[in-house]
């Protein structure tokens, strides 16, 4: 750091690694508890409200320094993506790697959930590609090269693939309660429709409990490593990975380790007509899937106009407390940036001090 008071604290913070991780996904699947995993504190897990942020202090390999993990979580479910900008953004973007926590126990609302986050962070993320132009147009084709890179330059399905530009990784939670649940036929057809989303997207799978704690270490780990490029490479070139396809088991899937082969063909209720209408391999996954799980609600289209600027709507009362509930949400927005950008000073600070 070029303000640090001596050559022997520059040497010391100049080994120091900085991540982001972003964890957002379905209410109440134990998104808080995840980061509190990943942050090494021993507190009980609350509510997200909002947008919340906190950094963990890792250690990793052989290194003597500890690197600084930034973690934010998106409250909410699927109601607050317009507060992706605040960790999806130019600065954070090649440091930056994606959790989405799915519930299990919840098939119900799983794919609507999945459909609408992959669509919000993609179009975030289209909107930073867009800020940074071609003023770094090497970063754009870095981040395309580490993304065929994690699923193999080489894989057997790499034209059929839309990897995500940043590492991403499905975590399917309340692994217990789901293998209790449901029946084998039930579990295949929700094991094999988020092995083929994740598969699609280029993203790792990984079933997790907070109740065992061999998953928990493992999700830790692998979200960890995802959020650090250079050790997820050496992770990637190792031929040691623990790779677990079985549906009446734990699904663990690292980058790259599955084929639309090994996943076979949907599962469709006898009579069903929906493989005959479908126009595409996703939409013919949907309606299998949602033949077997109606869906209890459904995302609007996030690219639509805002029904409510338009004036044949206006209510000047009903205005004037969304206009309100606007501006809160943006105080809250820029209060997070500064508390982030505050929380992270510290981190760096404290590496100093040690």
């Amino acid at each position: 750091m070029s303000n640090a008071p001596s050559n022997k604290e520059d040497d010391s913070t100049s080994n120091i690694e900085e991540g982001t991780l972003l964890l957002l996904g379905s209410q109440n699947s134990g998104k808080t508890s995840i980061g509190l995993r990943l942050s090494e504190r021993d507190e009980q897990a609350k509510p997200t409200t909002a947008l919340e942020y906190t950094y963990s202090r890792l250690s990793r390999g052989a290194k003597l320094t500890r690197d600084v993990l930034h973690i934010w979580e998106l409250g909410g479910g699927t109601s607050l993506t317009k507060l992706l900008e605040v960790p999806i953004n130019p600065s954070t973007l090649f440091s930056l790697s994606i959790g989405i926590v799915i519930d299990l126990s919840q098939p119900e609302v799983m794919w609507v959930t999945l459909e609408t986050l992959l669509q919000a962070l993609n179009l975030r993320l289209d909107q930073v590609f867009k800020e940074i132009g071609s003023s770094n147009t090497d970063l754009t084709n870095m981040l395309k090269r580490q993304a065929m890179k994690r699923i193999g330059d080489d894989h057997r399905d790499i034209d059929m693939l839309n990897p995500f530009p940043v590492p991403l990784v499905i975590i399917g939670s309340k692994y217990d309660i789901f293998q209790d649940k449901f029946d084998s036929e039930k579990r295949k057809v929700i094991c094999k429709t988020l092995r083929f989303l994740a598969h699609i997207n280029g993203a790792a799978l990984h079933f997790c409990s907070t109740k065992i704690d061999g998953l928990m270490q493992r999700t830790r780990a692998l979200l960890a490593m995802s959020a650090f490029p250079a050790t997820l490479s050496k992770q990637n070139d190792s031929k040691e990975k623990k790779v677990l396809l079985d549906h009446n088991k734990p699904v663990i899937v690292p980058f790259g380790m599955d084929s639309m082969e090994m996943i076979g063909s949907p599962l469709l209720p006898a009579g069903d007509i929906s493989q005959v209408t479908a126009r595409t391999p996703l939409e013919l996954w949907k309606n299998s899937y949602t033949s077997f799980f109606p869906q209890q609600s459904s995302a609007a289209p996030l690219r639509q106009e805002d029904p409510t600027s338009d004036p044949q709507y206006s209510e000047p009362t009903i205005d004037a407390v969304r206009r309100q509930r606007d501006e809160e949400l943006e105080r809250y927005r820029r209060l997070a940036e500064q508390r982030a950008e505050d929380a992270a000073k510290k981190g760096l600070q404290a590496h100093v001090q040690a």
